[in-house]
């Protein structure tokens, strides 16, 4: 079921705004922080400057040097295809979703065409576990995930007839 809304390009002014944010924070760490150096704002948050040349959760981090092409080439691709659901238009979930992934992926991507490798700088830790390092983009990409996902779930229940027999 699409939702009735303006052109489906106007989602668009979403992506820029990742980018920015993204880009933004990341120069800000990079002038404050030296590689490692770690400051704690809650018992379980810090800020830390990583770089990562691998993808989520620094796969392919140790390879020597061709995944950064790899990735940028995954990231064009994806984009690609993601503007081109996005022009098809839908939800507001499904837009907002495609804008948010595609804003992350450039922010990322400007990283890798710019210095070679992602950089990194929100850390998530309790008692010695430690998340592996993220950034704005990131998360911008996980939350178009989800976005994805529940409109998927949304779009489904939508289609379900209202009387369907239950299985149990």
């Amino acid at each position: 079921m699409r939702e009735a809304s303006r052109s489906p390009w106007h989602w668009l002014w979403l992506s820029v705004a990742v980018i920015v944010v993204d880009q933004l924070t990341k120069h800000a760490i990079l002038a404050a922080f030296r590689p490692g150096e770690e400051k704690a704002l809650l018992p379980v948050l810090s800020l830390v400057l990583a770089f990562n040349p691998g993808a989520a959760f620094s796969f392919l981090a140790g390879a020597d040097g061709w995944q950064r092409w790899l990735f940028t080439g995954v990231a064009l691709v994806a984009c690609a295809f993601m503007l081109w659901m996005l022009r098809r238009g839908g939800s507001r979930w499904l837009c907002g979703g495609l804008a948010l992934i595609i804003g992350g992926a450039l922010g990322n991507l400007w990283d890798r065409l710019a210095i070679g490798t992602v950089v990194d700088f929100i850390l998530v830790h309790y008692r010695g576990w430690t998340f592996p390092a993220f950034n704005v983009a990131d998360s911008a990409i996980t939350l178009g995930a989800v976005a994805l996902i529940l409109d998927g779930f949304r779009q489904r229940h939508a289609g379900a007839p209202a009387d369907s027999p239950s299985r149990g």
